[in-house]
């Protein structure tokens, strides 16, 4: 199944972003980059980004990339009308998106000659402000609301900013959308003393300020609260990183930076305060952001409604002292951070104190900053603008749209040793203390499998070796196996679940049914046969399933009656159960919804190739039906929670939301479309795929691009941070049966 559309280049469409850009220094232009980076990685060839960079003035040259297409000399009026009218002509560009910041645009004091530009503009636009003043004054209205009436929608970066709009503006709330700040995907360190030592800052309790320096940063307050604390932690460094402002470097030179040294050299702080002056690249900054310990944010603006260096901190899971801003106060609630007074020395010491001395507190500040942000990372964020230009200009006119991540088995390679694949992982760093379940080796020798076949690579041939020695290992003379084992090689259980049998039949088979080499196939046929002399004692309709499915893959490859009329049998099951619990609101084998559900009438689709037995394959497509008909909603993947299933009768729980269902879901419409050639469930499997990839209830990513790894599930207020075995499997699975 090719899941990929390519598009011929013809029919690729641009979205234009009016904004500075770098290698011109300032806030927007970095944002602007990380945005339409962004953008593109998610979703070219099919939409694109192009730039209409800003200038100061005529003179300024900057040595921009293939991304800008258009420059606009921001003191020229003349310059926005011709703009806007090279825009018009150019039938690729469908949609124009400003970032808007006073000070920016060109005109008599607040960038009225923006109003030219889209009063000339034909395409439509939207506009994001990355400043609101909440006291504006007459003249300050006037110029917003002549932007928003030209504009089709508004984007704001906090719900702060919705309010201010509507009820200081008078905008429309319904013309507003609010989308975070994005920021980059960071994993969460549980210690940061191994990059400290990187960066030569060993044996160091690192507090930070970044971004370009000015005199609106307030860092001279923080550096007046150091005296005290570094009594109490003489090895305590603060850490000023950021070249000066280029506008401030213009006006007034290094005078403010050379201020704070004086300062730091009078209080005798050499030691304890560092100035890193250069501008930093992305990489920079997160380096030394999982460094710090503290991050403190002490700008002296209160009206801030964005602050892209403060939510970089958060997403790095740091404990954030910040300052009253409008923006920071909206952010760091609920114990996601510490909000002192401003320019208050006192307050700063304090905060900084109370963290250092309380570890748990720094921990709890930590993991809610971290958590909260997931919402905030880059794919997010560009998937939440990309459903706000779809809803005027439906830009995403094909499943194609969307790319398919590289295939990465990282994570795997992390939870696995030489044992087997550890059952858990603390967000991402494998969990000894659990040990490991023939459940998860089993499908980890799935996925294993299904990569050889595709790439015959030595690397998950390695991979075969151990899951399968595993699961020899975990099977006792009568067949039957043990599915929990402790870290320290104990078998916790005398017999495993049914579910873990059906599995390692589906296992095994899958690994007969390969491009293997004979002596492993042989291997997996010894474990197979001997646990087959007990299929017959199943009681489960999942145990049914995943045997049926191992069954299938035996079949394809020893033609036996045998298993033919096993298979038979268990299909027959699944069919008696269907038959005594369906009705006509109900189409489906149990009573309840519960997990794994994609999975059921994906082994009658594969009954029904083996024998041609229409009764299977009418179940298999009915029962589909209706479970889609619950899950898909509102052109997305609404998977049942595990808190508390679907009870017949009785209401549906929607979190938590697990990873094995989704992927269940792309396994059963891949298998349904290549049984049925129906293009419905084609489009199905991609679209129930994107569930992992933000197309959810909390409009979050679930798979961790860094690491190749998968969330642990949806949860009612944000995704579960660790990686679990279960989850990068589940999602391992659902991309290899998309490669196919």
């Amino acid at each position: 199944m090719k899941v990929m559309q390519k598009k011929s280049g013809k029919d690729k469409s641009f979205i234009m972003y009016v904004s500075t850009y770098p290698p011109r220094e300032c806030g927007i232009a970095t944002f602007t980059k990380d945005l339409t980076t962004a953008m593109d990685k998610k979703f070219n060839p099919s939409l694109k980004s192009k730039i209409l960079a800003v200038n100061e003035n005529g003179s300024s040259i900057y040595n921009y990339g293939g991304k800008v297409h258009m420059q606009l000399n921001e003191s020229d009026i003349e310059n926005y009308i011709e703009a806007a009218k090279r825009i018009n002509k150019n039938e690729k560009i469908k949609l124009v998106c400003i970032e808007h910041e006073f000070g920016l645009f060109g005109g008599e004091e607040y960038g009225e000659f923006l109003i030219s530009f889209l009063d000339k503009l034909e395409k439509p636009a939207v506009v994001t402000f990355h400043s609101i003043l909440p006291d504006p004054n007459e003249e300050r209205v006037k110029v917003v609301r002549s932007i928003v009436k030209r504009c089709k929608a508004v984007t704001v970066m906090a719900e702060t900013g919705v309010d201010i709009l509507s009820k200081k503006y008078g905008i429309d709330k319904k013309k507003i959308y609010v989308i975070h700040h994005g920021v980059p995907s960071v994993d969460f360190l549980e210690n940061n003393s191994t990059i400290k030592k990187s960066l030569g800052l060993e044996n160091r309790t690192v507090l930070s300020t970044f971004g370009l320096i000015n005199r609106g940063k307030g860092i001279e307050y923080v550096i007046k609260a150091l005296p005290n604390i570094v009594k109490k932690f003489p090895n305590l460094l603060y850490l000023v990183i950021g070249e000066t402002h280029p506008v401030v470097r213009k006006q007034e030179g290094e005078l403010y930076r050379n201020k704070l040294i004086k300062l730091v050299e009078r209080l005798g702080l050499k030691n304890n305060v560092k100035f890193y002056n250069k501008y930093l690249s992305l990489e920079e900054i997160i380096e030394y952001l999982k460094a710090t310990d503290i991050y403190i944010y002490s700008a002296l603006e209160m009206n801030q409604i964005v602050s892209g260096t403060l939510v970089y901190a958060m997403s790095a899971g740091k404990a954030v002292i910040a300052t009253p801003s409008i923006y920071a106060k909206e952010m760091l609630d609920d114990e996601r951070g510490f909000v002192v007074k401003l320019q208050d020395v006192g307050s700063m010491r304090n905060a900084i104190e109370k963290i250092l001395e309380d570890k748990n507190l720094k921990r709890t500040l930590e993991k809610n900053a971290y958590a909260f942000t997931r919402q905030m990372i880059w794919p997010n964020v560009a998937a939440n603008y990309l459903e706000v230009f779809n809803k005027l200009i439906k830009v995403k006119k094909d499943l194609g749209l969307y790319k398919l991540p590289p295939l990465k088995l990282n994570h795997l390679f992390n939870l696995t040793d030489d044992t087997g694949i550890l059952q858990h992982a603390k967000h991402s760093m494998a969990n000894r203390n659990l040990g490991y379940t023939l459940d998860d080796n089993a499908r980890a020798l799935v996925v294993a499998t299904m990569h050889y076949d595709l790439y015959r690579s030595e690397k998950s041939l390695k991979l075969i070796n151990v899951y399968l020695s595993y699961i020899y290992h975990s099977q006792k003379k009568d067949g039957y196996l043990h599915n929990l084992m402790s870290y320290n090689k104990q078998f916790l259980d005398d017999v495993g679940s049914e579910d873990s049998y059906g599995r390692t039949l589906w296992a095994t088979g899958k690994l007969i049914n390969s491009k293997v080499h004979s002596n492993l196939k042989a291997s997996a046929k010894l474990i197979f046969d001997n646990a087959l002399k007990n299929v017959d004692e199943l009681t489960s309709v999942r145990s049914y399933v995943f045997s049926l499915i191992g069954l299938y893959h035996y079949y394809k490859v020893h033609k036996d009656k045998n298993l033919y009329d096993e298979i038979v049998k268990l299909a027959d099951s699944l069919v008696k159960d269907y038959n005594s619990n369906k009705s006509e609101e109900w189409d489906w084998f149990e009573d309840s919804l519960t997990y794994s559900n994609g999975k059921i009438p994906e082994a009658l689709f594969l009954a029904y190739e083996v024998t041609e037995d229409k009764k299977y394959l009418e179940i298999a497509e009915k029962t589909l039906n209706f479970l889609t008909s619950l899950i898909m909603l509102g052109g997305k993947l609404v998977l049942i929670g595990h808190k508390g299933w679907y009870k017949r009768g009785e209401d549906r729980a929607y979190y938590d939301q697990q990873p094995v269902d989704a992927s269940s879901m792309v396994q059963c419409y891949v298998t349904a479309n290549r049984v049925t050639g129906k293009k419905k469930y084609y489009d199905n499997a991609f679209l129930a795929f994107q569930w992992f990839l933000g197309k959810n209830s909390l409009n979050q990513i679930v798979y961790d691009e860094n690491t190749g790894g998968c969330y642990d599930g949806l949860l009612p207020e944000c995704i579960n941070l660790n990686q679990g075995a279960e989850s990068t499997i589940s999602y391992l699975l659902a991309r290899l049966n998309l490669e196919k």
